[in-house]
């Protein structure tokens, strides 16, 4: 009898003793998001989260080893933000080269065959930027993400395109998913709307874009595509055989990467393969610089936001200028359709329906032909534009 009993006094004597470890209250200790805090932090710091510790590039390298995916979030506009991109990138294909791809949102599917020739060093940035249509598809400046993409040329690194098509995202957000066409229906991944953090989160950034409340659930379902695109195209290409055995580095926007509720728990529901996530925090922000921040309000998430953070500061971009102009294509050159109040333009005397003829002495056939040496250029230098105003040519200078 003894014998027999044994076992479910073991039982019951386990079960009090786990109940007497439980929590009694529902008083949360620490703070999820930030379990130990960061010790005495400064701009170039990077942190272990969940441990607190501070710790060099080179041992956070060493901890991803074989890693498959590797999530680094940014602040598109900041250039500290990239630097981090190309110090991961760089770092883990010292360690495994040959074998690491760079996965990005900025590019879209049917751009991959651009992005084949660019990283088998067959365009020039001129080619590279024209065909993928930068300045009408992604828009920031590329000087941004140039140390990046010509790390990848000039070490013949694949680069994935992850987004989703423009123009099927401009339908997901005007339309409901069961009213759009069967053809636009068939274009979609598999969505999963049941996530309260990224619904929370889709709350809160849209609060920053500063939506009419209608639209919520537009931005939700284009968030959603975003995410469940990117996702989806991950774990295509990590299944596939050009993707067997690469470790790939993701660089997207720190909303899609935050906290893991974005591109990476929607892969690993896919395709359950090891994943970190690294991104940064501003912390020094220059004064003037807080208006471009934008404005979300987001809530707290029981959740840390990623693995590894580093502490930046809001740098300013390293080069281009605003002419401060709208523009249409026209045979004749670029028409001004608008000047924006107290920009470059305005001060030069630029004035609506004026036609843009040369930039730097070169013909202006598209927008282009203006917005890549507008890219290029620093302030305090000028451009030399040759233009029609009111059927009269005119050569000015614009400062900046």
């Amino acid at each position: 009898m003894k014998h027999f009993f044994r076992p479910t006094l073991f039982l019951l004597l386990g079960v009090f003793s786990l109940s007497a470890c439980a929590p009694t209250g529902s008083k949360l200790m620490g703070d999820p998001e930030l379990p130990y805090p960061l010790e005495n932090p400064q701009v170039g710091d990077l942190f272990h989260l969940a441990s607190g510790h501070r710790l060099s590039l080179e041992q956070m390298l060493a901890a991803m080893g074989n890693t498959r995916v590797v999530f680094v979030g940014e602040t598109h506009d900041n250039p500290a933000a990239h630097a981090l991109q190309l110090e991961v990138l760089e770092g883990l294909w010292r360690r495994n080269p040959q074998q690491v791809t760079l996965g990005m949102e900025m590019f879209t599917p049917e751009q991959q065959p651009v992005l084949d020739q660019w990283s088998a060093g067959e365009l020039t940035e001129v080619d590279f930027l024209r065909q993928v249509g930068w300045f009408d598809n992604w828009q920031m400046n590329f000087a941004l993400y140039r140390p990046l993409l010509d790390f990848c040329r000039q070490n013949t690194i694949p680069i994935l395109a992850l987004n989703a098509p423009k123009s099927l995202v401009r339908k997901v957000g005007r339309t409901p998913l069961d009213e759009l066409s069967p053809e636009d229906q068939a274009l979609l991944p598999e969505f999963d709307f049941s996530d309260p953090y990224q619904r929370a989160m889709t709350a809160g950034i849209y609060t920053g874009h500063q939506m009419g409340k209608a639209r919520t659930e537009g931005f939700l379902r284009v968030q959603t595509l975003w995410d469940e695109t990117m996702a989806e195209n991950l774990a295509a290409y990590l299944r596939s055989p050009a993707g067997q055995e690469r470790q790939l580095v993701v660089a997207a926007g720190g909303n899609h990467v935050r906290y893991g509720f974005g591109i990476p728990r929607r892969l690993h529901r896919r395709l359950p393969v090891s994943y970190l996530l690294v991104g940064s925090r501003e912390i020094e922000i220059p004064e003037g610089r807080e208006v471009q921040t934008m404005d979300v309000a987001v809530p707290a998430f029981p959740m840390r936001p990623y693995d590894y953070l580093k502490l930046t500061r809001y740098e300013e971009e390293s080069s281009g200028v605003k002419l401060g102009v709208g523009l249409e294509e026209t045979p004749q050159g670029l028409r001004v359709t608008m000047v924006m109040p107290g920009s470059a333009a305005e001060k030069t005397g630029i004035v609506k329906d004026d036609i843009l003829l040369q930039v730097n002495e070169l013909p202006v056939r598209e927008r282009f032909d203006l917005l890549y040496p507008l890219m290029n250029m620093h302030r305090g230098e000028t451009l030399a534009l040759k233009i029609n105003h009111a059927q009269t040519i005119l050569n000015v200078e614009v400062g900046f």
